[in-house]
């Protein structure tokens, strides 16, 4: 039987700095002698609220005293062209081969700066049949983008004349006697930056309210308690704040050119959903249905960085859904259900979790992310094919990896996620807090009122993105 819609759950938090009917007795009838139990302390019917604690897990905080964060990651080793066209019909001994797909922007005006040199050996290879040869690059003309190449096979040309064709450089050969390699290749390397945005809130109560008390004792889940409500809509008021130090980090965009955002002179940063989107891997599925879409997945990984130790954070269904396929590898045995290491017997609990698998050469450790999860944050967005753009969880590598760091100038070990806050000597902006006003113990104005206000300016830097997987319904 489905679960039905009413009663549901509240979704609007109460964040009121008054006394509410909601948070107060209101029964003063003093002509009524019967008088009711009241529950002194509030009751937590939502547990703990806050969504913050992933980039906690997986990345670390680190200084930053520029406006712009600018890292450098490694390129390919090697080089591969798929796009190229056979200009010499099959059969031939010597061929010309256009190769396409060049750098872009190119370094030079009416060059084209192919990777590929004479003496080098290469495999040549038909992208709609696999029909491949292997040859020696015999000239290269850097201007056209076409190679000449002779081929090994008493055969010749394995392919037909206009094939679209794939080349990867696998060697070279030189004759006795003659002349070393001509030209050489400079790393390749990607340049990426990012930049912190400042974020902002304040509290506000005013002088009479912070003298009255309440008839509830509050509570809040970073364990502050009172009679006084003030203090409950304060301490909700920076948690708040750190939930959203998180969650901007995640979801923040840069502005776009001739945007609305940017005519009012926002810029935006690269939260870690859209670097993961636009640089890594997106199984646009939504969720995995079985285990051959993980071996799509780690056969992506596999063209990636291969980073054999990976952290799962999924949403509600994602996680069961990886439970049942887990499940479902099992023979389940005569006697009941057993799930290897788990060692279900009748007289135990039925464990129908799992934590992680291993598949391949890969491990895969599961997490459940309460931010996909909560109805006032993600987890109250629709589902299904149609739902484009619902994210349903995202792979993680766990580790660090190495960049060359600009502002540092040398290489550093960073985690893959990691956030960097606008700091130096005289000033740090992780996370400010001051109150400001004549209440409350403030006098730095003749306000009367305390203000709490909170400040941070930072910004997440997600390096080697094509290691991370985002699960989402849509491209």
């Amino acid at each position: 039987m489905p679960v039905l819609p009413t009663p549901g759950f509240n979704l609007q938090p109460n964040a009121q700095q008054v006394a509410l009917q909601t948070n107060y007795i209101t029964n003063f009838d003093f002509l009524n002698q019967y008088l009711p139990d009241t529950y002194e302390k509030e009751f937590e019917r939502y547990g703990n609220r806050t969504v913050s604690s992933f980039l906690r897990m997986v990345g670390a905080e680190m200084p930053s005293n520029s406006d712009m964060i600018k890292w450098t990651e490694q390129g390919r080793l090697h080089t591969k062209y798929t796009n190229c066209n056979a200009n010499t019909a099959a059969g031939a001994d010597n061929a010309t081969i256009t190769v396409n797909d060049v750098l872009i922007p190119t370094p030079t005006a009416g060059t084209k700066p192919i990777a590929i040199r004479v003496g080098q050996t290469i495999n040549v290879s038909d992208n709609a049949t696999g029909a491949s040869n292997k040859a020696i690059v015999t000239a290269v003309n850097t201007t056209t983008g076409v190679i000449d190449v002779s081929y090994y096979e008493g055969a010749g040309q394995a392919f037909a004349l206009g094939s679209t064709v794939t080349i990867f450089i696998y060697g070279s050969e030189f004759k006795k006697g003659t002349n070393g390699m001509v030209g050489s290749l400079e790393a390749d390397d990607d340049i990426f930056s990012n930049s912190p945005i400042i974020l902002k809130d304040k509290y506000a109560v005013n002088g009479s309210d912070m003298a009255q008390i309440g008839w509830v004792e509050v509570t809040t889940e970073n364990g502050a308690t009172g009679y006084l409500w003030y203090l409950k809509s304060e301490h909700e008021t920076r948690l708040r704040f750190d939930d959203y130090l998180e969650t901007s980090m995640i979801e923040a965009v840069p502005a776009a050119p001739l945007s609305g955002a940017v005519g009012l002179g926002f810029k935006g940063s690269e939260g870690v959903f859209y670097a993961v989107g636009t640089r890594g891997n997106v199984f646009g599925g939504g969720i995995p249905s079985n285990m051959g879409d993980f071996d799509t997945i780690i056969q992506r990984l596999d063209k990636q960085g291969a980073i054999e130790e990976n952290v799962l954070f999924l949403n509600r269904a994602f996680s069961l859904n990886v439970d049942d396929i887990l499940a479902s590898q099992n023979s389940y045995g005569a006697n009941g259900t057993s799930y290897g290491l788990f060692d279900n017997d009748k007289d135990m609990a039925l464990n129908l979790g799992f934590t992680g698998f291993r598949r391949g050469s890969y491990d895969f450790y599961k997490s459940d992310w309460k931010y996909l999860n909560d109805p006032t944050m993600r987890g109250g967005l629709p589902t299904g094919a149609a739902a484009v753009g619902t994210v349903t969880g995202m792979l993680v590598p766990a580790g660090s990896t190495t960049v060359y760091d600009q502002v540092l100038g040398k290489n550093a070990k960073r985690p893959f996620l990691h956030v960097r806050y606008r700091a130096t000597e005289a000033e740090n902006r992780r996370y400010k807090t001051w109150i400001t006003g004549s209440a409350g113990g403030a006098a730095t104005s003749d306000l009367d009122a305390m203000e709490v206000n909170f400040l941070s300016e930072r910004a997440v830097c997600t390096l080697g993105a094509n290691n991370f997987f985002l699960f989402r319904y849509g491209a």
